[in-house]
């Protein structure tokens, strides 16, 4: 009885110590971090033969700048995904799922009953997802398809890694830079709400560019100018573009073009060492009008031949991890500017990406 009382005391305690933490750092979240703070983060440069990118920054010190978002007494979670269904929007460069409900059954001599379901498809591409650094590489020449096959052979990826690296036989999975290689991600999140300070309450339009001035204008307004973008953090922008996500779908607008990051953006992301981007949009790319039909061209910033630069440049060069089609909305209304979130992608050997469950902890502001 005596072991228990002294625990019960002890977790009173904590409890006290972790509010006392949690209600200090309500108070100056939005300062900028010490140096013995940033110390506890890696940063790159990463050394040769790196399949984790900005994987690398997550550890104790993400952890630690986690906990007391997590632990806040009044911390709320957030599902960051949307619900996944046969009747949801459907990204027209993945294969679209197929769902079989099978009928409840039994096990012979037995009184279990039990129900399956079969889902066929590209799972990693449908739904709120998330992207390994092996789902995009770059090739040496604009692929003409007239003249053939795109020439892959000579494609780079992330940290120099070939082709024949990567994925040597047209069946192969990724022998390098699957998804299984993306460590869990537990760490600060930063959301930054577009659609209130660049749209004025409006999603933004198809082909908006979100730029570097843009982001360091929405923290400041935010009041996060001071604290910035932290090594290992991620970063959620919210755009409203989910307005379009129906289920069922029956107009298909929110895969047919959006708003997205802009060239300069992306950069400064990276000089930031931030560990993923996502947002509330099919492409993470800003996408015209028009411009997966072939009818408009792509924003004016994007170099030739790379009109999904964001994701040329986040996955290939600079190993930040991407989630599209997350689902922001609920956090940007509570106006969490800063969280805790934990990714956990789901560890598919030689997978492009994954299906995958953000949620975040954090306390409104309100």
């Amino acid at each position: 009885m005596r072991g228990i009382v002294a625990l019960l005391g002890m977790g009173v305690s904590v409890c006290f110590a972790a509010c006392e933490v949690a209600d200090e750092t309500s108070e100056t979240a939005h300062t900028g971090a010490s140096a013995q703070e940033l110390s506890l983060v890696p940063q790159p440069p990463w050394p040769a033969g790196d399949e984790r990118g900005m994987g690398n920054t997550q550890g104790y010190g993400t952890r630690l700048r986690c906990l007391p978002y997590l632990i806040h007494p009044f911390a709320k979670p957030y599902e960051l995904s949307h619900m996944r269904s046969p009747t949801m929007p459907a990204n027209p460069f993945s294969t679209p799922l197929e769902y079989d409900y099978r009928p409840t059954s039994s096990a012979p001599f037995s009184r279990h009953a039990f129900n399956g379901e079969t889902i066929c498809g590209e799972i990693t591409g449908q739904g709120t997802q998330f992207d390994a650094l092996g789902h995009f590489a770059e090739m040496q020449d604009i692929w003409d398809p007239g003249a053939g096959d795109p020439p892959v052979a000579n494609a780079s990826y992330y940290g120099g890694f070939t082709q024949q690296d990567v994925k040597p036989t047209p069946d192969s999975p990724l022998l390098k830079l699957g998804v299984e290689k993306a460590p869990p991600i537990l760490t600060s999140a930063v959301l930054l709400n577009a659609r209130k300070y660049l749209g004025g309450g409006q999603r933004l339009q198809a082909g908006q560019l979100i730029t570097k001035a843009n982001i360091q204008s929405m923290l400041a307004a935010q009041g996060l100018g001071r604290r910035g973008l932290l090594p290992g953090d991620a970063l959620y922008i919210y755009t409203g573009w989910e307005d379009f996500w129906e289920d069922p779908d029956t107009t298909g607008e929110y895969y047919s073009k959006g708003p997205g990051l802009s060239v300069d953006a992306i950069h400064y992301l990276a000089s930031k060492a931030i560990v993923l981007v996502g947002l509330d949009v099919p492409f993470i790319d800003a996408v015209n009008d028009g411009q997966l039909q072939g009818t408009s061209p792509p924003p004016s910033d994007r170099p030739q031949g790379l009109p999904f630069y964001v994701h040329h440049y986040a996955l290939s060069k600079a190993g930040i991890h991407l989630i599209e089609n997350a689902h922001l909305e609920e956090m940007a209304e509570d106006s969490v500017w800063l969280s805790c979130t934990i990714v956990l992608p789901l560890r598919e050997r030689g997978a492009s990406g994954s299906p995958v469950r953000p949620v975040a902890y954090g306390t409104s502001l309100h």
